[in-house]
């Protein structure tokens, strides 16, 4: 990975396109932060990266601007991610660039991202009349576990941490609005709440909390974060469904938001959090 991270936009200076330039992205190989957990060919859940992006425009064929927000899902299965200042340039590329109209735009961007990603990927623009309808804000679903008493001596993932009771089984669904992660390139802080469903043996919300906080000092992308968190639930607490949300401040006009699940009827909905 880190090869692929030298060739990458994240963390250098570099200038802003003045024209649309698709050269602009940035793919990242999923498997090389996947090896890392163990993962094969064969992944042990479903799911989707939700980016929204709140900075977008364009020039229409007049000269006039457009402006617009969007949401970009990105599957999981794809063999790539997308680097987020890649896609933050690309994006601003568009900016001066004429276009017939936010439709035209759609396409450029449901072409391009289909192509650095490696899979297709789904394109939704919002017009500002559309916004109040696909923007509240809203709370993660379940419980929080903030609230708990906790005394963390450990930054670095401590899957150890967790445990589950085997002898109660229950189906429900915990949050927290205290997950850090780092950028691996540049060291800035991710903050996100995170959302787990599950039905299983019971666990241990302490030790769940505890848990989550450990990555306070990790050094990894958010999709990987996620999906390690997915893998070690899965080891020490065993449940027999499990769904892992994460929600993600936004950086640079974008945020990125994975969901992992090895749940065959659920599917994650765009609900954006108040610090996002």
């Amino acid at each position: 990975m880190s090869e692929q991270l030298s060739h990458g936009p994240l963390g250098e200076q570099v200038d802003y396109p003045g024209q649309y330039d698709p050269s602009c992205l940035h793919p990242i190989a999923r498997q090389a932060g996947r090896d890392g957990l163990g993962l094969g060919d064969v992944l042990p859940f479903g799911g989707v990266d939700i980016w929204n992006a709140y900075e977008l425009s364009c020039l229409n064929e007049q000269g006039k601007p457009l402006v617009a927000c969007a949401e970009f899902r990105v599957p999981a299965q794809s063999p790539n991610i997308i680097e987020s200042k890649s896609f933050k340039l690309y994006l601003n590329s568009f900016n001066q660039t004429r276009l017939s109209g936010l439709d035209a735009m759609a396409e450029m961007l449901r072409h391009d991202l289909s192509l650095a990603a490696g899979a297709e990927v789904q394109v939704a623009i919002y017009c500002p009349e559309d916004w109040p309808a696909n923007y509240s804000i809203a709370l993660p679903r379940g419980e929080c576990i903030d609230g708990l008493d906790i005394c963390p001596d450990s930054y670095q993932p401590s899957p150890s941490l967790l445990s589950a009771n085997t002898g109660d089984v229950v189906e429900e669904t915990l949050y927290s609005h205290l997950l850090r992660s780092r950028c691996p390139v540049t060291s800035q802080p991710d903050w996100a709440s995170i959302e787990i469903s599950y039905r299983g043996p019971r666990i241990n919300q302490e030790g769940l909390l505890a848990y989550l906080v450990s990555f306070r000092e990790h050094d990894d992308f958010h999709e990987q974060c996620v999906e390690q968190i997915f893998s070690d639930i899965s080891r020490y607490c065993a449940p027999l469904r499990l769904t892992v949300y994460a929600r993600y401040l936004r950086r640079g006009g974008l945020d990125i938001n994975p969901w992992r699940s090895n749940d065959d009827l659920a599917s994650p909905e765009n609900r954006r959090g108040a610090r996002q």
